[in-house]
């Protein structure tokens, strides 16, 4: 039996990979969804060549999909039942406490024949964070709410000081509701890290993106 993990690069998809790999399920893809469009991952703006390095430092296979707004279910699916004749039974979600977004999981894995496993759902989102960073994971914000944030913080990096703002300013901490994004570029689940060496902070549709410009393993 194998597992493909919903992976957008960020923490929470990340830390639901490495909890259930902790408890023993066998991963055997991360699932990425990048934008037709922009050939980006949605909301996070992550470039679909940086989530392929990911896949690379962390050495698990990835399988990219291209989806579009009005087909993104069905595509979804497609892309899943192309991987259950390998064994899959099962796919890792890192949702925590939103339940419209559990209730699709569980519905659409349900109508596929595999499991959904949720390694985070119900957990406190400070404790989360905390253990993600206490773990030796690091990531960087790649997209935060304009209205939320200045432009100080993309392209920082994920640690106490950015949670003690959170919370200073009743933000969720794993920013559950879309205030931020992450980009995971090194822990215990990678074999490299990813370094970023050149990058700008833009503005875009109210939200502020990290437009990364060089970067390797």
């Amino acid at each position: 039996m194998s597992y493909i993990s919903s992976w957008s690069g960020g923490k929470d998809s990340c830390f639901a990979c490495y909890q259930a790999i902790c408890e023993g399920y066998n991963v055997s893809h991360l699932l990425n969804f990048i934008s037709k469009e922009h050939k980006r991952v949605s909301f996070h703006g992550t470039e679909a060549k940086l989530i392929q390095l990911q896949a690379e430092a962390i050495g698990i296979p990835l399988l990219q999909k291209e989806t579009t707004w009005n087909g993104y279910e069905q595509e979804f699916k497609d892309a899943v039942k192309s991987l259950i004749p390998n064994g899959v039974t099962g796919m890792v979600f890192g949702d925590i406490y939103l339940q419209e977004h559990k209730d699709w999981v569980e519905r659409v894995c349900r109508e596929l024949g595999i499991e959904a496993i949720e390694p985070l759902w119900g957990q406190d989102t400070e404790r989360i964070l905390l253990e993600f960073i206490d773990a030796g994971f690091e990531a960087t914000i790649v997209s935060a709410k304009s209205d939320l944030f200045d432009d100080k913080w993309i392209g920082r990096k994920l640690d106490r000081e950015f949670l003690s703002h959170l919370k200073d300013n009743n933000i969720d901490p794993c920013g559950e509701n879309g205030e931020y994004h992450t980009l995971v570029t090194d822990g215990p689940m990678f074999q490299k890290k990813i370094k970023i060496t050149k990058s700008q902070p833009i503005t875009r549709d109210g939200y502020w993106f990290l437009d990364t410009l060089e970067y390797s393993l």
